[in-house]
């Protein structure tokens, strides 16, 4: 009896893994230029740089021209290696913490927000080793041929600067703001919308409102963590002056962002992040529910 238990553990484990991992690998392939365009926009400081980029259009022709194709896929390598276990990481520990919480006597939209927040929290842990080591390549802008590898950039910032909060794992209080609040806001809203509307019989229909429930609870939550995804950018991207750190911490940060630039800036790289992360979380629900259904 005892044994049952614990297979359909393992099996519900494994569905949920896979289910997160094929979407985060589906994600990364079609996604990664969109993302290394909201890197771009987020570390640039002033305007009236000729280097900086005036629009989407325009960065990405700036890119193209000045990096060729393959500048659009810098960086890629660690979101291959972490954003799978990562997705693995975000649908198990949320279905966890959603059984957790039903021991407690919680609203329904209560208990899929800190859910969602939990799950942020834990996947952003296992994530920010490798957002540190992929913000710095998305900030090279040199050709594709002249940068340095995953693994060598990586090993520089350890001899360099070590493991810890100014190292490898630099902008960790961020990454964690960014990722819990996304996921608390997106699951609290998904889940509770979605039940909200009714399920259609027409495939047709069925898939606009899943899709459009799904681009809905992204976008919202995208508009709502930026400021978060902005000072990580600032903190694990390339310093201002070289050799003197000046964003150290994530709430500092956001506050010398505004004292400095104003408060949009905070809002830099929304666009390709809403165009990014709207379909794409959209894209890890429609895997999900299709694995389990496979199962």
């Amino acid at each position: 009896m005892s044994a049952k238990p614990a297979v359909g553990f393992v099996n519900e484990a494994s569905r949920q893994i896979l289910a997160g991992g094929s979407a985060g690998l589906v994600e990364i392939c079609l996604m990664h230029p969109l993302d290394v365009v909201k890197t771009r926009f987020q570390i640039q400081r002033c305007a009236t740089d000729p280097n900086s980029y005036k629009s989407l259009g325009d960065s990405f022709r700036m890119i193209f021209r000045t990096e060729g194709l393959f500048g659009f896929y810098k960086g890629i390598l660690p979101p291959i290696l972490a954003e799978t276990p990562k997705r693995a990481v975000k649908f198990f520990t949320f279905e966890q913490y959603k059984k957790l919480l039903g021991y407690v006597s919680l609203s329904p939209a209560l208990t899929f927000a800190i859910a969602g927040l939990g799950s942020g929290l834990t996947e952003a842990i296992v994530v920010n080793p490798f957002e540190v080591v992929k913000v710095g390549l998305q900030a090279n802008r040199n050709k594709f041929t002249e940068q340095p590898s995953t693994m060598s950039y990586a090993r520089h910032i350890i001899k360099k600067e070590g493991l810890g909060l100014q190292g490898l794992n630099k902008g960790f209080t961020a990454t964690l703001g960014r990722h819990g609040v996304f996921n608390m806001v997106y699951f609290g809203f998904y889940y509770n919308v979605k039940n909200i509307i009714p399920v259609n019989k027409d495939p047709t229909l069925e898939f606009l409102r899943k899709f459009g429930v799904g681009l809905l609870s992204g976008t919202i939550a995208s508009v709502i963590n930026i400021p978060f995804d902005v000072a990580k950018s600032r903190i694990q991207g390339p310093q201002p002056v070289p050799g003197e750190i000046k964003y150290r911490t994530c709430f500092k940060t956001m506050a010398t962002v505004y004292q400095e630039e104003g408060i949009l800036a905070l809002y830099k790289g929304l666009l390709p992040k809403i165009m990014r992360l709207g379909p794409a979380q959209y894209l890890m629900r429609v895997v999900k529910s299709r694995t389990k259904q496979e199962k």
